[in-house]
């Protein structure tokens, strides 16, 4: 009954620390709600799009009075922002951010006119990173490794709360797991999708890659430490570093392209869009 309860509560940590990763990440979709009026327009920004296509920004459909525009700039090129007007389809507006390379990032706000009294009001600014197709076979092994591997990670650490000697058979799961869904499928899909395999350290500060490769270092010591006389707070300790560094947003520093010299770099932190 107790393991039960372990179980339980190992999954509810992991599940939600999984949602806030992704909801606070640089490349989830930003939430809008704006005011015009008598009326209250709720939509939302993407930030995040395939190098291949135009990415589509929709809004809910406005009347006559009304003038949409979307104001995008490459990102972080000091330029001016060029203009695209939105245009009526079905009973949505929509307007298109041109595609960029991998990697590349545009920077974009809407402004709404009122032509009748000439107010002019404008969303938050938003940045939009490009990507290249990831497939599928490579994309769900390694999310599916990596949820796996924080879900052992906090049941070991719960277990060895709870003075559970079986917290170093999960520790070693986890980090037999970090080991595939960061290191061996993590470098794969980035490289698929920015044609870069890795670029944390001793390469680069990419924030995924280092998070990644701290939470193997610390299950890594955990396991050695835990080999013949096995004590719990190694493996506490691991487990409360892997927990605070995959709560830490997706892809705050990641990957970047320079346009001015087309080469690929760590970006910069973009929580402040």
């Amino acid at each position: 009954m107790k393991k039960t309860l372990f179980w339980i509560l190992a999954v509810i940590i992991t599940v939600t620390s999984a949602i806030y990763q992704r909801k606070t990440g640089p490349t989830y979709p930003k939430e809008i709600e704006i005011s015009l009026q008598n009326q209250s327009i709720e939509f939302k920004l993407p930030r995040s799009g395939d190098s291949n296509l135009d990415q589509k920004v929709t809004i809910p459909a406005l009347d006559s009075s009304w003038t949409v525009n979307l104001q995008y700039r490459r990102f972080p090129v000091s330029e001016s922002f060029k203009t695209i007007s939105f245009k009526a389809k079905d009973d949505k507006l929509v307007a298109l951010l041109p595609k960029q390379p991998p990697a590349g990032k545009l920077e974009y706000y809407i402004s709404i006119n009122n032509n009748n009294t000439g107010i002019v009001k404008e969303t938050e600014h938003a940045i939009i990173r490009f990507k290249d197709t990831v497939p599928d076979s490579m994309l769900i092994p390694h999310i599916l490794f990596i949820f796996i591997a924080m879900l052992f990670s906090n049941l070991a650490g719960i277990l060895a709360l709870g003075k559970n000697k079986q917290h170093v058979l999960y520790g070693k799961l986890a980090l037999l797991f970090i080991f595939l869904g960061g290191l061996v499928f993590g470098p794969i899909i980035q490289y698929y999708a920015f044609g870069q395999a890795w670029t944390g350290i001793p390469f680069g500060w990419d924030l995924t890659d280092n998070k990644t490769l701290i939470a193997f270092v610390f299950w890594l010591v955990a396991g050695l430490s835990n080999r013949k006389n096995p004590k719990y707070r190694y493996t506490i300790i691991a487990s409360v570093i892997t927990l605070i560094i995959f709560s830490i947003p997706h892809s705050l520093f990641g990957s970047e392209l320079d346009y001015s010299t087309g080469e690929v770099v760590t970006g910069i932190i973009q929580l402040i869009f």
